[in-house]
């Protein structure tokens, strides 16, 4: 489902006129079709994230996904992996620790995954401030994974990624998905886990991967609700 004016303000909680704002001084990424705005929903939350702008759980209802249940966050964290001190100069050499580590079906093509998120990055840079970037794939559902998985790397030193602060980052957060209504789930909890207090310092300071993944079980995550329209 595309998006209009109205369902943008409803689901970031603003009026219509600051949705015309921000895509008038270019801050909202918007396609004009038939002389209306629309959206596209991974897009516009990897902006509200960025924005560290809360959405409305609006945002995760499909008509046809009422049977897909959604994934625990720690587990999806467990499922991927903590890793530490990855080599990396660059945002290339650095992605390709990552993706090297990442605990992957035997069949993935990890060559081929490393080029997507290239691709991404060459878009628009994943990095989110403060140190940390999100790299991840625009249409999951190519990577034909069966299980959602988010694989935490922390590097050796910190790199310049083109982040949104201009500041270096030293932490990863790779994420990969089988289908596109986890995949904007999953970074909704990701960005939703890194405002809350205990699991991001113990993200800041590297814990161990015991204190990691028990700092994101602690978390209290509202889970979404459908919407009836």
């Amino acid at each position: 489902m595309q998006l209009g004016v109205r369902d943008v303000a409803r689901i970031l909680n603003v009026s219509e006129k600051s949705i015309y704002r921000w895509i008038q001084q270019g801050q909202l990424p918007a396609y004009k079709v038939n002389e209306q705005y629309r959206f596209n929903r991974a897009e516009l939350l990897e902006w509200a994230n960025a924005q560290k702008i809360n959405v409305s759980a609006e945002m995760f209802t499909e008509p046809d996904a009422a049977a897909e249940l959604m994934p625990d966050f720690a587990d999806t964290l467990e499922a991927g992996g903590i890793f530490y001190r990855l080599e990396g100069n660059d945002k290339e050499s650095a992605l390709r620790s990552a993706v090297g580590v990442m605990k992957l079906p035997p069949d993935m093509d990890r060559e081929l995954l490393l080029r997507v998120l290239l691709a991404r990055e060459s878009m628009a840079s994943t990095g989110i401030g403060e140190g940390i970037a999100i790299p991840h794939v625009r249409n999951p559902i190519v990577l034909s994974v069966n299980h959602p998985a988010i694989c935490l790397c922390f590097l050796e030193k910190p790199i310049e990624f083109g982040a949104i602060d201009d500041l270096p980052v030293h932490t990863l957060f790779t994420l990969v998905s089988p289908t596109v209504r986890i995949h904007l789930y999953m970074l909704s909890r990701l960005a939703h886990a890194l405002r809350d207090p205990g699991f991001k310092d113990c993200v800041a300071r590297q814990g161990s991967r015991e204190e990691i993944l028990a700092a994101a079980r602690a978390m209290i995550v509202p889970a979404p609700k459908p919407t009836s329209e």
